[in-house]
């Protein structure tokens, strides 16, 4: 198989459906419905227990993701679901220490720690506090805070004698790679209980991360910060998010250096990221990370909202060439293995893994040279990271606030206040409102003012930024605003082991270069 089949640009909620029926489909019934982490698609077919991530890392991002679909669409996720991951959850926590312990293999004791668990622990324990109204999440989350503001301190990092004594195995990387990524969860915790011990801790991690790491010239160096790309951008997005909360905008100038400058080092100009930065400089291979992705499209919007506008051409451009299309839909050449002993980790492996992300190149699920492995493979975390993300950018696409309607991503979109159009998948971009209002719509940076054509309002809107403002559309009206959609190529250089062509029209991609890669997104570039 060369190219794939039913690949998406276009659809964001129908993305977000399928990564959650991913979600609800990965327990395994031979580990009391713990959820997998590993999993392989290609050249064989697997999920997998790991003794690192399995408890303590793959629920969190799940009940994040699936609860806030449930939330940002109005769908219902399936009760048994969240209850698997919800009790995978609570059982990281049943240990000798309040912090998310994993075991070292199935039915063992949970005597092992790493610091980067803790975001995954507190994505969990917030969305069930913030969704489920779970009392048990709340008191294991502020024994947990405890729990950390007693062993760890910003200047002698973690007392290791304790987990000695506590028989708890520690194992850590760097401090963004650690402790520092747990940083927006925490100020998810806090906007849903108003805790003042979160506030604290998430204070202090800030301080760390702006001190040590993120500095006002905004460069990265692989060597401080460490190599795993996904904790750099998550803690990244997380600065962003504690800055929105504080309303500080020395915080959020700093996000921003560093999206404008270091970022560059980990990323492209479509979104791709390296699961790895030692990628960068091997050239064996240029498999990315997905949820990498959507934490660079996460920023963008929070810094959008902050006032910078243009940051919604990236995030739009990111989502609908890369981030959707590199989600498995066609699962046609997936092969079931043999499952003699009727394992679950062996078993319906295709169907399972439908709506998964995982370790994309940009032309295609799997890189040129060595490859991730030399395999295809969607480890389960990941997913719950980029529905997460989607959810925010589903929001994102319009708001009404106290300013009026805001149209920001040009995607298809219907609620009791606005309809809209996608000029993607319809003659023109059209947005009618339910209630009427003033509406501000941003236009894409590559659109040719001059060209657009607006029809069903009798007053010309004005220019604010890369806005038009329509001081006041009444409800039931529909404008229609028509533009070209040009077409151009672009080639990407950064971090890739040859440049790259990208043909677009508009934010889309038409074709790229693929160097004879199999499981492609695209027609190659003739």
């Amino acid at each position: 198989m060369a190219k794939l089949n039913n690949v998406n640009t276009t659809d964001i909620a129908e993305a977000i459906r399928f990564g959650c029926n991913t979600m609800c489909s990965v327990f395994n019934a031979d580990d009391n419905n713990v959820p997998f982490f590993a999993s392989e698609v290609w050249p064989h077919g697997s999920f997998a227990f790991s003794p690192h991530c399995s408890e303590s890392h793959v629920p969190g991002r799940h009940l994040n993701a699936l609860l806030n679909a449930e939330d940002a669409l109005g769908i219902a996720i399936d009760t048994v679901a969240i209850d698997h991951h919800a009790n995978a959850a609570f059982l990281s926590y049943s240990g000798p220490l309040c912090l998310p312990l994993n075991r070292k293999e199935m039915g063992g004791a949970f005597g092992t720690f790493c610091p980067h668990h803790i975001r995954e622990g507190f994505h969990a324990l917030y969305a069930l506090v913030k969704y489920r109204k779970s009392d048990r999440a709340q008191d294991i989350a502020e024994k947990s805070i405890d729990c950390i503001l007693a062993l760890w301190d910003p200047v002698n990092g973690w007392n290791r004698e304790v987990f000695e004594k506590q028989h708890v195995e520690f194992t850590e990387w760097s401090f963004v790679i650690g402790l520092g990524r747990s940083l927006g969860s925490l100020v998810k915790y806090y906007n849903a209980t108003g805790s003042a011990r979160a506030l604290h801790l998430a204070t202090m991690i800030k301080d760390k991360l702006i001190n040590e790491f993120y500095g006002i010239n905004g460069n990265f160096d692989a060597s401080f910060f460490g190599d795993h790309v996904h904790s750099v951008t998550c803690c990244l997005s997380s600065l962003a998010q504690m800055a929105e909360l504080m309303g500080d905008l020395h915080l959020m100038n700093r996000v921003k250096v560093f999206y404008d400058n270091g970022l560059w080092q980990l990323r492209d100009e479509i979104g791709w990221s390296p699961e790895f930065t030692h990628q960068i400089s091997t050239k064996l291979t240029e498999h990315g990370e997905a949820n990498n992705t959507g934490d660079i499209i996460e920023t963008a919007m929070i810094l959008a909202r902050y006032g910078y506008t243009e940051y919604y051409d990236d995030a739009e451009r990111i989502l609908r060439a890369h981030l959707l299309p590199s989600q498995l839909r066609d699962i046609s050449f997936i092969k079931e293995p043999e499952n003699p002993k009727g394992l679950d980790s062996l078993y319906n492996i295709a169907q399972r893994h439908k709506g998964a992300w995982g370790f994309p190149a940009p032309y295609g699920h799997k890189s040129i040279n060595a490859g991730r492995n030399g395999s295809i493979s969607f480890n389960m975390d990941i997913v719950g990271g980029v529905v997460g993300s989607l959810c925010e950018a589903y929001r994102e696409i319009a708001f009404l606030d106290h300013l009026g309607h805001h149209v920001n991503l040009l995607f298809d979109y219907d609620t009791p206040n606005i309809h809209i159009e996608s000029p993607y998948t319809h003659e023109t971009l059209k947005i009618h409102l339910h209630r009427s209002g003033p509406l501000f719509v941003r236009i894409p940076f590559w659109v040719d003012c001059k060209q657009l054509q607006i029809d069903g309002v009798r007053t010309q809107p004005l220019w604010t930024g890369n806005k038009l403002f329509f001081p006041q559309i009444s409800d039931n009206c529909a404008v229609t605003i028509r533009f070209p959609m040009p077409q151009q190529t672009i080639t990407m250089k950064r971090n890739h082991i040859f440049p790259i062509k990208v043909k677009l029209q508009g934010d889309k991609v038409l074709a790229m270069d693929n160097f004879g890669a199999d499981f492609t997104f695209f027609d190659p570039i003739e």
